[in-house]
């Protein structure tokens, strides 16, 4: 264009000017293109719950995953605030098609989680048109393993064809207090020795790895000796919590079979004083990803429960998660429910890499983890 306004002799000024403003103009596109990457990395860090069994163009959820390229869902059938059953399911048919109307809607595949561990932590309940399920605690006292593969098998193969590809278990605590008012009183693990709980995980990992479903092991650093719920309250377990609930993320991740891990919101001044494990990068970075070597990626737990929302605003939980190594901040939006959620912390992660609070290389590590776990090679 420039060589053109000196061909039809323009004033110098003026080729000057062209040549400035063509300049200035493929500037301003390439920051427009980095922004879009940003925005698009940012997104796929979320993991967000919503309401609804079925999808309009209405829908705030399509919003998010159109716009703000949200790369998460998790799936609830009962609604914490409303008290009310059937969130987002109510059937099979009607949660295939749920699911399949949200893939549509995104531009990378989207991972749908769900909390279906097995008896009272079941999201796919019998009510609902599902196959009962056994509890961790059952399979434990049965201590076989091949009948422990087969439960495992029979949620993958449904949830495989539901098209849900994250399973937010099995639960690896340790049943070190039987009075565990969110653990072991509620059936969610196997046994209080290490050995017995690894063997049985690895059954329900192996079981979904077959059907194509990813298993994330909850809730590091170890939640099973505590005496209070973190989801209505700070936890500390720095006087009851020892080196020994560590053994099974330690022999489990040796294996090479675990492709996510889910963080815990207790507080355990033995491993971070100031911070629980979701907010600290001494847990999470500097034991999980360097004493321990995981190169899986890390979800945090709801961000909204009490542990967290009660002690932390949003701003400070976000950024502290990012800088102690959480790969994707879930929101279930159930404990508390926030139709603005994906904007807000996508803003305030924007803001973070914007000010130098946090690199866009951290961001980016997290993104490759992410693309990796959907199989999308980046």
């Amino acid at each position: 264009m420039a060589v053109r306004c000196v061909q039809r002799n323009i004033p110098v000024i003026l080729v000057l000017c062209c040549s400035l403003f063509f300049s200035a103009t493929a500037v301003a596109a390439g920051k427009s293109a980095a922004n879009e990457s940003l925005n698009n990395k940012i997104g796929q860090m979320l993991m967000v719950g919503f309401r609804g069994t079925a999808l309009n163009d209405g829908y705030v959820i399509l919003r998010d995953i159109r716009r703000h390229h949200l790369g998460g869902v998790i799936l609830f059938d009962y609604d914490v605030l409303t008290r009310q059953p059937g969130r987002n399911i109510t059937s099979p048919q009607q949660l295939k098609n749920l699911i399949a109307a949200l893939q549509q809607a995104a531009i990378s595949p989207l991972l749908v989680a769900v909390d279906q561990e097995g008896g009272r932590v079941a999201r796919l309940k019998p009510e609902y048109g599902f196959s009962r399920t056994v509890s961790h605690a059952e399979l434990g006292r049965l201590d076989d393993p091949q009948a422990t593969y087969s439960a495992s098998a029979e949620i993958a193969a449904t949830l495989a064809e539901l098209g849900i590809n994250v399973n937010f278990a099995p639960v690896v605590d340790l049943c070190v207090n039987p009075d565990n008012p969110v653990i072991a009183r509620l059936e969610r693990c196997f046994s209080a020795q290490p050995d017995k709980v690894i063997h049985h995980a690895r059954e329900v990992i192996q079981a979904h790895k077959a059907q194509g479903v990813v298993a994330v092991i909850k809730h590091f650093p170890g939640h099973g000796s505590s005496h209070s719920d973190s989801h209505l309250g700070f936890v500390d377990v720095t006087n009851c919590w020892t080196e020994r609930e560590l053994v099974p993320y330690t022999k489990l991740l040796e294996t090479g079979e675990v492709q996510a891990l889910m963080t815990a919101h207790v507080f355990n001044a033995n491993l971070d004083a100031d911070h629980p494990a979701t907010l600290s990068h001494s847990t999470i970075t500097g034991l999980l990803r360097g004493q321990l070597g995981f190169a899986g990626v890390v979800f945090s737990d709801d961000l909204q429960m009490g542990a967290i929302s009660e002690h932390y605003g949003l701003e400070q939980a976000v950024q502290l998660a990012l800088e102690a190594g959480v790969d994707i901040l879930l929101f279930g939006n159930n404990l508390d429910y926030d139709p603005e959620i994906v904007p807000r912390v996508v803003n305030i992660i924007r803001d973070l890499v914007a000010t130098g609070v946090i690199s866009e290389r951290r961001i980016d590590e997290s993104y490759r983890r992410i693309m990796r776990l959907k199989g999308v090679e980046r």
